[in-house]
């Protein structure tokens, strides 16, 4: 799976760089009953709802494209968690 979750990285990576995104980290965990395809997005300042949107219609058709996984998963673009920038 390393390898898959490697060459989807790569794929994704050049679209989304043109949007100023970059990739965090990319998971495929099981949770329950469920597969799930994490991509957690990072970007200066921060990713708004409407950016992930955005992210997540340009990754669609690529995953669909690359058909690397066999198994029925979810889908799950996500922003880089940043804390609390008040903290000291």
């Amino acid at each position: 799976m390393e390898s898959k979750l490697k060459k989807i990285e790569e794929a994704l990576s050049t679209v989304l760089k043109e949007k100023e995104i970059s990739i965090d980290s990319i998971t495929f965990e099981r949770e329950g009953k469920y597969n799930f395809l994490r991509i957690v997005l990072d970007k200066v300042n921060g990713i708004d709802l409407d950016t992930i949107v955005d992210a997540t219609n340009l990754i669609n058709p690529i995953l669909d494209k690359l058909d690397l996984i066999d198994e029925e998963y979810i889908l799950d673009v996500l922003s880089k968690e940043r804390g609390n920038e008040n903290e000291c």
